[in-house]
């Protein structure tokens, strides 16, 4: 009797250490590896009948496609696996304890993307007469009263589609505002800490002001001798974070506001940590004049990922008379929306085509309602609770860049407890893959070397903050104890290991094209 052969491996022939590590199908129990469609598809099979086409006239010009189109071929169930396994391989908060420093990947509730499919809501166009859409128009208004209200601002924006667009609409209506008071050619300069996002003097850049920085003083917060000192005649306006990217409030900020405003400046206040004042601190009580607000992040879906992102900026009244159209007029019983600059309106204008991201608006209302003020206050103090929970548990083995200082949704640690140890803040966060964890914000902010930024969100039960700083402080340990092999393979279990990511980025492959011979 012969020996039955070996079969050889399934759809491809994996790396012998990855074949070993996985098994013979590929799999790692329930965890699939997947190929890419081409890879698995067959170009002579389809799972559609496409009928010959009756004779027509080619109006093409002879850029008709002479070669095939090479498309994969699936059947249904198979195409329906292969997609239901690639989102298999997205991190979710669905799926764990998601700590992004500076983002708000928080959990939100399901009641919100309910609201959302309303009829009524996910089906409106945007080129409808508004006539045929009050409900909508109802709902817009509402959350512009209550996001002024939250804020103590005089108007609010809601077209901007996310942060940096509305950091730019902020800086449109700063510009507008000194161009009328006849400043434009002196007041060209925008001050931004050196700890802010990015985006900060990019949107100043974008529209037109040099973007020069403040630095930050030994506390993690903005020197505030050094802003005075940079404040003069040539100043427009103050982009600050707060709380700030460092995870800190900045104790000074009145003073800063008095300062920028006594220089003949505006205050302009990035909104992308509103999850940790909702309900507690009205930034306009505190001298800002305009802030973009995540409702992506403070009130709804997670950004990223999660879908179309909104970036509604609330103006004060300094700013208010020159915010941008469309937005929503309530005069009695009646609301319309203003979609035309009107005779005397000192409105920048338009910035986006339509009016808003719809989804949005729906998820970040249902959010207000069901929290109503004492629940989203209640979230604001959860939020900071978890961050110093985190910052309690973990200040005994991994160092903290300004000292141990309370802070406020986010907590900060640098590498300089890894000193020595062989094992640096990247290796960190890819052994944390292993365990099961997004890693944290690495290497942001900036004037933190090798930061590390981990945001927990009021989400997180203690429990399941309880086994994230176990497994940190497990990682820690090992890290210490010199066991650097568990650092530099990192990750191991992932379905992709250690990647180069400078290489990839840089030198991306885009296209993909059939191993030779295959």
């Amino acid at each position: 009797m012969n020996k039955p052969e070996r079969l050889p491996l399934a759809r491809n022939e994996f790396a012998d250490d990855f074949a070993a590590a996985r098994g013979f199908s590929g799999a790692r129990g329930l965890s699939f590896e997947e190929p890419l469609i081409f890879e698995i598809g067959r170009p002579e099979t389809t799972g559609v009948d496409l009928d010959e086409p009756a004779p027509f006239d080619d109006r093409l010009g002879g850029l008709e496609r002479a070669d095939p189109i090479g498309l994969p071929g699936l059947s249904e169930p198979e195409a329906v696996r292969h997609y239901v396994r690639l989102s298999q391989k997205n991190y979710s908060i669905d799926a764990n304890l998601y700590p992004l420093g500076s983002c708000t990947m928080k959990h939100n509730p399901r009641f919100n993307e309910a609201a959302a499919r309303l009829p009524g809501f996910c089906d409106v166009h945007p080129l409808q007469p508004a006539s045929t859409v009050r409900g909508a128009l109802e709902l817009m208004d509402e959350l512009a009263h209550w996001l002024m209200e939250m804020t103590g601002m005089a108007a609010a924006a809601l077209s901007p589609r996310a942060g940096a667009h509305g950091e730019a609409c902020g800086m449109m209506a700063i510009k507008a505002a000194i161009e009328a008071r006849g400043e434009a050619a002196s007041r060209r300069v925008v001050l931004a800490p050196d700890s802010a996002h990015g985006t900060n003097p990019a949107s100043a850049a974008l529209v037109g002001f040099e973007a020069r920085v403040v630095p930050c003083g030994a506390d993690g917060r903005v020197d505030l001798a050094a802003l005075k000192a940079r404040l003069g005649a040539d100043v427009a306006a103050l982009m600050l974070t707060n709380p700030n990217t460092c995870g800190l409030f900045e104790r000074d900020v009145v003073e800063i506001a008095e300062a920028v405003h006594a220089a003949g400046a505006y205050f302009y206040c990035d909104g992308a940590n509103f999850n940790a004042l909702v309900g507690k601190v009205r930034p306009g009580d505190l001298g800002v004049d305009a802030m973009h607000i995540n409702l992506h992040k403070t009130f709804s879906t997670p950004h990223g990922g999660g879908g179309p992102g909104a970036g509604p900026v609330v103006f004060s009244a300094r700013l208010a008379p020159f915010a941008p159209i469309p937005f929503v007029r309530r005069d009695g019983e009646r609301i319309a929306l203003v979609e035309q600059v009107e005779p005397g309106s000192r409105s920048f204008g338009r910035m986006a085509a339509f009016h808003g991201q719809m989804g949005m608006f729906v998820r970040a209302f249902a959010y207000m309602i069901s929290h109503g003020s004492d629940g989203m206050a209640q979230a604001t103090e959860d939020a900071v609770l978890n961050a110093n929970y985190l910052r309690a548990s973990l200040k005994d083995l991994m160092s903290q860049p300004f000292g141990d200082q309370i802070c406020m949704h986010e907590v900060l640690f640098d590498e300089a407890w890894l000193k020595g140890t062989g094992v640096s803040t990247l290796d960190f966060a890819k052994a944390m893959i292993d365990e099961g964890y997004h890693p944290m914000t690495i290497y942001f902010p900036l004037v933190v070397h090798g930061a590390m930024l981990v945001e927990p969100t009021e989400s997180e039960s203690k429990a399941s903050l309880d086994l994230f700083v176990a497994t940190l402080r497990d990682l820690a340990f090992s890290a210490l104890e010199g066991d650097v092999e568990r650092f530099s393979q990192a990750p191991r279990h992932a379905p992709r290991g250690r990647v180069d990511e400078t290489r990839a980025a840089r030198k991306p492959i885009l296209k993909w094209t059939p191993p030779s011979g295959g």
